[in-house]
């Protein structure tokens, strides 16, 4: 038996070309095609920025928490436009488009990572690294949670 040798070069191409692969997937088409349907989408870009806007406000009220005069008032509008934003349809699309991006990349490198060591520690197979919405550590997030679409 042979052991294959593996240079660094080596492994860095074949990462490259494993990228390239995903690029072309389906599942990232799909993920492309619903950003910029999003992106175009006059209505979901106001929603987003409303709810930017909102979220900036949360954010300097929750400096104080409850102690805040508008803390409540603040909190349920949150809430409320977040809500309103991802029920717009084109987000609401581009988001399962992201997770579905997200489980993806997360099985490619638990498949990578397995291949190196299965007591590998990783962060979408440990609780302590997921968010609210159940993405792993480090995710790329999406409408709501400061992923790429552009809000916080």
């Amino acid at each position: 038996m042979s052991a294959v040798v593996s240079t660094p070069v080596n492994i860095l191409e074949e990462s490259q070309q494993l990228g390239e692969m995903i690029i072309q997937s389906d599942v990232f088409l799909q993920f492309k095609e619903a950003r910029n349907r999003m992106d175009q989408d006059q209505e979901a870009q106001r929603l987003i920025k409303n709810f930017t806007d909102v979220k900036d406000k949360y954010d300097e009220v929750q400096r104080f928490g409850k102690y805040h005069p508008d803390y409540k008032t603040i909190s349920k509008e949150v809430r409320s436009v977040k809500r309103e934003m991802d029920m717009h349809d084109t987000v609401a699309e581009y988001r399962k488009a992201e997770r579905e991006l997200e489980e993806l990349l997360d099985e490619v490198c638990g498949e990578a990572a397995g291949i190196v060591s299965p007591t590998i520690k990783l962060p979408g197979n440990n609780p302590y690294f997921e968010d609210e919405a159940g993405g792993s550590c480090g995710s790329g997030g999406g409408c709501g949670s400061g992923g790429s679409c552009g809000c916080s």
